[in-house]
């Protein structure tokens, strides 16, 4: 597996997302099953696990600690904080982000013990708390840092400004993003932000949420799917952006792979700083992600590529009002 830096860390090009396990899009698969991915993605040379508090509430931090502990000096652990689980009034837990120092630093807590660790390697704020500056967050993040319990801080879904706001708090060693051939946003400002201040960008979904693997039934999904709240797979938006699957499959034949491993090879050759991190309940869609390390693609294919699926032929928001409210991201 060929390597790329995470911060301070050397770690595998390609990541493991750890939320598709428990979290997202629909029911999760059995615990014996994301012991399979787990390991097979260690087994494959992946050193680049990311998971969250909110993922499962805890769920996938669990299956984590469980299966990966005993491997601990074998891989880089990225979890996150901020956004989470918290009992409502009928005590059923409800997504919450929350930035106080406080609640960082007890989350934090509670992530070790999941983790089963004694130390996360990257530790991100995964929403900014809008009513907390992120210089607080940040601090207690650093907080952490000085006491041994994380060795780095990463941001999730924030803009250049609020980056910059952050490094200037305690120096920020990944930034966490949506990246994709049909969500850009990065290419606004953040990923020239990253790149002035020597900041690694961690590209979640960079398969579209399913959508560049190929045709999808939005009928089908699954009642908790959080893909039936996002605009681009509504079906008057979806049926414009699968005709753009055609000319997409014909480009990765060329190419000599899969319609997966082009998406992924694309983000690989935007640069040595933008590591990938595809999530996926399947041994068989892993090893097939994996396997984009060794796709070359030319320039003019990437040139064509690039014409075919970009912000201005995809149509639809990445999410919802309520979702966009939630992020710090740049929009065009």
């Amino acid at each position: 597996m060929q390597q790329r830096q995470l911060g301070p860390f050397r770690v595998s090009a390609i990541g493991l997302g750890c939320m598709n396990l428990c979290h997202a899009y629909g029911a999760p698969v059995s615990e014996q099953q994301a012991e399979r991915v787990l390991l097979a993605a260690l087994d494959a040379g992946v050193t680049h696990f990311d998971t969250a508090a909110l993922y499962g509430f805890g769920t996938s931090e669990t299956l984590v600690g469980k299966y990966l502990a005993k491997h601990r000096t074998r891989f880089t652990l990225a979890s996150k904080c901020g956004m989470q689980g918290v009992p409502n009034e009928q005590g059923v837990k409800v997504r919450v982000i929350d930035g106080r120092p406080a609640t960082l630093k007890a989350t934090c807590e509670a992530a070790l013990q999941r983790l089963r660790t004694d130390v996360i390697d990257l530790y991100y704020l995964h929403r900014w708390d809008k009513q907390v500056p992120i210089e607080d967050s940040v601090g207690a993040l650093a907080d952490l840092v000085r006491e041994g319990t994380i060795r780095s801080i990463g941001l999730s879904e924030v803009s250049a400004a609020t980056l910059r706001r952050a490094h200037a708090v305690h120096p920020i060693a990944a930034l966490q993003t949506e990246y994709s051939l049909w969500t850009r946003n990065p290419e606004i400002a953040v990923l020239q932000a990253c790149r002035e201040l020597g900041v690694s960008l961690v590209a979640f979904s960079p398969l579209a949420r399913g959508f560049l693997c190929g045709p999808l039934d939005v009928t089908a999904f699954d009642a908790k799917d959080i893909r039936r709240s996002m605009p681009r797979f509504a079906p008057g938006h979806y049926a414009k952006n699968v005709a753009l699957l055609p000319a997409y499959d014909a480009l990765a034949a060329e190419a000599g792979c899969t319609p997966s491993q082009l998406a992924i090879a694309w983000l690989l050759h935007q640069g040595q700083d933008i590591l990938p991190i595809p999530g996926t309940r399947s041994v068989q869609h892993l090893r097939d992600d994996l396997g984009a390390v060794d796709v070359k693609l030319s320039a003019d294919l990437l040139e064509r590529l690039n014409a075919l699926i970009n912000r201005h032929t995809v149509h639809g928001d990445r999410y919802n009002e309520q979702a966009s409210l939630e992020v710090d991201t740049e929009v065009f």
